[in-house]
């Protein structure tokens, strides 16, 4: 690996003040990496409701992601550290087609976008054996607490997180989280749940909390069978326990049938109503190119699945607009894939889902909530040539409901990652 004179000269400066020694010093070097993530982003939301306070949300930005990953230095105990730096910067936005969640509004003016944000964050990391404990901006994607990245910028959290892998097929994750910063924000701030649609959830006194507790870990019983259990709580508001089992079953050359089971169990913590039991299972069967999956979800309690607010989930019909978590709810879904490599156009890839749900509690007196969701994905990344890992995606889905937004919307996504060294 090479690195230019003024890399080396930032690596040494960071070595000297962690106090690394020549020796030391090799591996955090050698083994570090830079890469720079661009994302363009479109998105047009049409609102088609009746009587819906705004016509469109359409918004379009560009946005830079600087990742740095060191190595780890030599020793019982290696140390190492990360940095990540967003810049989010605004091509076309104006004050009646905000709320796309691409862009950030502006605090003097929260119908306008901002014409720029930008943020940064740093890692310390430890590692010890196979164990890891990392200090500082984190971006879990674990069933308890699962960081979003469907939009410009992704979103982020402060905190500690331990993973270990000291046992062969064991995995193990312990955490704690204090602020989170969100995918179209640049301020660290207090999490509290999400409680759109009709989640029914009801806060006490403490809107927000500064404490989200994780752990848990999975199991790689064997090639075919994967089994996991994690605890998620945020303090104050609610507790949750989910467990999941993976089992791929081939079915000879070409062939393959997965089974995805999850349930989840979510409680009050003293400071809200949260009482959920969340059952999801998909069912995927894979013939060459193409893949056939059918999914289904049913929810019960006094209130609809809770997880962080800003946030993606572990419920298996969450999809680009809706994840049909709310009270009682129950829904399905048939979805379809097809690999374009099959027929000599390599990085070209298709995918159509259909996801209908109904029994939603919408209150006294008042019918069953019903929704249904639409969605098509075509992306194309270029496999060689001057356009090499340039990315196009194509995100289209309709959503129809009697309680919630009418919506038909397009995301157009350019996206291309360079390696710095």
């Amino acid at each position: 690996m090479r690195h230019t004179p003024i890399l080396n000269r930032q690596l040494l400066a960071a070595s000297i003040a962690l106090g690394l020694s020549a020796p030391a010093l090799a591996a955090f070097v050698d083994d570090s990496k830079a890469v720079l993530d661009t994302r363009n982003f479109y998105m047009n939301r049409d609102f088609r409701q009746h009587g819906a306070p705004q016509a469109k949300a359409a918004e379009w930005a560009q946005g830079f992601q600087l990742r740095f990953e060191s190595g780890y230095t030599e020793g019982p105990i290696g140390l190492g550290f990360d940095a990540i730096g967003l810049l989010g910067v605004k091509l076309d936005s104006s004050p009646d087609r905000t709320g796309t969640g691409i862009l950030k509004s502006d605090r003097e003016a929260p119908k306008r976008a901002q014409d720029e944000y930008a943020e940064a964050g740093f890692t310390a990391k430890l590692r010890a054996s196979s164990s890891t404990l990392k200090l500082g901006t984190l971006q879990p994607v674990l069933p308890a607490v699962m960081r979003n990245d469907s939009r410009l910028l992704p979103q982020s959290f402060r905190g500690a997180w331990l993973n270990s892998n000291e046992v062969e097929g064991l995995n193990l994750d312990l955490g704690r989280l204090d602020r989170v910063n969100q995918r179209d924000s640049s301020d660290n701030q207090e999490m509290t749940v999400y409680n759109g649609g009709k989640r029914n959830i009801v806060l006490g006194s403490s809107k927000t909390s500064d404490e989200f507790l994780f752990a848990g870990g999975r199991y790689q019983w064997t090639p075919e069978l994967a089994t996991s259990y994690y605890y998620g709580g945020l303090d104050g508001i609610y507790d949750q326990h989910l467990v999941n089992l993976v089992y791929q079953l081939p079915l000879g050359e070409g062939q393959s049938f997965k089974s995805d089971i999850r349930f989840a169990r979510s409680s009050d913590d003293g400071g809200s109503n949260v009482d959920n039991d969340a059952f999801g299972a998909l069912f995927s069967y894979r013939l060459g190119a193409q893949g056939f999956t059918a999914g289904y979800q049913r929810l019960s309690g006094d209130t609809g699945f809770a997880y962080l607010a800003g946030a993606d989930n572990a419920l298996v019909n969450l999809v680009q607009i809706n994840d049909f978590g709310n009270q009682d709810e129950r829904s399905w879904q048939l979805r379809y894939d097809f690999d374009f490599a099959a027929l000599g156009v390599p990085g070209l890839t298709f995918m159509t889902r259909y996801l209908s749900g109904d029994n939603v509690d919408r209150g006294v007196g008042l019918s069953e909530g019903k929704t249904w969701e639409r969605d098509t994905d075509i992306a194309y990344v270029f496999q060689d040539g001057p356009l090499k890992n340039l990315g196009l995606r194509l995100r289209n889905a309709t959503t129809r409901s009697n309680f919630g937004s009418d919506l038909d919307e397009n995301r157009f996504i350019v996206s291309y990652s360079l390696p710095l060294w």
